[in-house]
């Protein structure tokens, strides 16, 4: 008997947390593995290994990620891309996190439908001096967990994103570089939240109509 995309989507998320739980009990401690419900995103993460790493929780918002993650990027081609339903696989590619290096990997996952509905993250901490110190601290005492930081404020990480897409200030932006600054905001997941086609487009004084149109030409310069 078929199953209904809702139904294949929860049996999706159940396969991989029991995978990520695998995964955790044999992961080194500078490697975390998170697993996030994209259609919640707001509170998307649901399953995380070592998430000290990056001061991430169960419920913590998918923009609390890596600075530069492409992940994003597949996850934006994945959403435009309505034809296929195989997952998108992003490998080791680069990061950055509070100054330190990491090499990261992508994987999200589409329903029958073709809808993006989870995306599975491996984020690998490769700087020397804090590979030292997660080895070190292999040898604290069995049972021992590291603070849990408090999950990042999700109005917080959406005004930084785009303060920082608007290079040049509000207040004399051209076209092209409203253009620009949405296709950062878009790289960084800014749309995927609700609420984010609006504060981009008060931030750039334009409406958000004009947002959507900024997005289809970017859309369309990419094909």
């Amino acid at each position: 008997m078929p199953i209904s995309p809702n139904e294949e989507r929860q049996l999706t998320l159940t396969v991989l947390k029991a995978a990520i739980q695998a995964l955790g009990s044999v992961a080194a401690r500078n490697m975390e593995i998170l697993l996030h419900d994209l259609d919640h995103p707001e509170h998307s993460v649901v399953a995380i290994v070592n998430g000290q790493l990056s001061g991430r929780s169960v419920g913590s918002p998918i923009l609390a990620a890596p600075e530069q993650d492409q992940g994003f990027k597949a996850l934006m081609q994945a959403s435009a891309d309505q034809r296929g339903c195989e997952p998108v696989v992003l490998p080791d590619y680069p990061t950055t996190l509070k100054g330190r290096t990491l090499r990261s990997a992508t994987a999200i996952f589409r329903d029958s439908t073709g809808h993006p509905f989870a995306s599975l993250c491996v984020n690998t901490d490769v700087t020397d001096l804090a590979a030292a110190m997660n080895f070190l601290q292999q040898f604290q005492p069995l049972g021992a967990e590291p603070a849990a930081s408090e999950p990042a404020d999700m109005e917080l990480l959406m005004s930084e994103i785009i303060q920082a897409s608007l290079q040049s200030g509000q207040g004399r932006m051209n076209k092209q570089a409203k253009v620009e600054a949405v296709r950062v905001m878009q790289e960084r997941g800014l749309f995927i939240v609700k609420g984010g086609v609006e504060k981009a487009a008060s931030a750039l004084g334009v409406t958000r109509y004009t947002i959507y149109n900024y997005l289809e030409q970017l859309r369309g310069a990419s094909q």
